[in-house]
């Protein structure tokens, strides 16, 4: 398996907690609302393949929100910020629920750097009459089991973000979700205007089973990005990259391959 390692870096006054491991061409992951994702097996699997960038967004993991963080556009410019810092291009930007949002927010605005998008059950649009769950609503045990359709995977996730070392990140992490996705829940009404402005391969991979936002939520990214490819992951909640890390890391891979064997 390919190692990592972490690193701590400053983009334009804010210290930014990183995971990088592998080579190859670059692959930067925006993680979900429960926090960073632990490197294996979902970032072991693409660093096989990819050099993996994997942030921890400013806020969370218990780290103090900076103080021009009111939005999911603000996380947006900042990877944007990120992007140029580093001097990444032709990056493979891959998100997940809000990391997905994020990364759809920067490919609408700038996609000058990107080689492609991957969306992995994506916040961020509202599709009246789907249904779905109120994260906001239920107690934090609940709240982390309905992510999951297996529960043997989510007793492993409560027990990780509802260990005691682990409360202040816990805590944090909602304050920041809540300030990014409380109103309007979940969602940017403005957003879906400006899908078509995605100028890369975009793929949205969904979990057939996901409970906070049904499948006809993916149906509806996929109508409004130009060209997006689709793959639905059977037997998988919210978060495949957690519940079917292989799976979801040879989807990705896959679709990326195939890409660069069109051009």
């Amino acid at each position: 398996m390919a190692g990592h390692e972490t690193a701590a870096i400053e983009v334009r006054g804010t210290a930014l907690r990183l995971a990088r491991g592998g080579a190859g061409e670059t692959l930067l992951f925006l993680h979900d609302a429960t926090g960073a994702t632990p490197w294996r097996p979902f970032l072991d699997r693409l660093s096989a393949r990819f050099a993996v960038i994997a942030p921890e967004h400013p806020g969370y993991g218990g780290g103090e929100p900076p103080v021009w963080l009111d939005r999911v556009a603000d996380l947006a410019n900042f990877y944007l910020d990120c992007l140029d810092a580093l001097d990444l291009r032709r990056v493979h930007l891959v998100g997940a629920s809000l990391g997905g949002w994020v990364a759809a927010e920067l490919a609408t605005r700038n996609a000058s750097r990107l080689a492609s998008l991957t969306l992995i059950d994506p916040l961020g649009l509202y599709l009246a009459g789907a249904g779905g769950i109120d994260p906001f609503v239920t107690n934090d045990e609940q709240a982390i089991r309905d992510l999951f359709f297996d529960q043997k995977i989510a007793d492993a996730a409560v027990a990780r973000l509802l260990a005691p070392e682990a409360e202040d990140a816990l805590l944090g992490n909602k304050m920041v979700t809540a300030k990014l996705a409380w109103q309007p829940r979940l969602h940017d009404p403005h957003l879906v205007k400006w899908l078509h402005r995605v100028a890369v391969p975009a793929l949205i991979v969904w979990g057939e089973n996901d409970r906070l936002l049904p499948k006809e939520y993916g149906d509806s990214w996929r109508r409004a990005i130009p060209g997006a490819e689709w793959a639905m992951l059977r037997h998988c909640g919210h978060l495949p990259h957690l519940e079917q890390p292989e799976q979801t890391a040879g989807a990705i891979a896959d679709f990326i391959a195939g890409r660069k064997a069109a051009s």
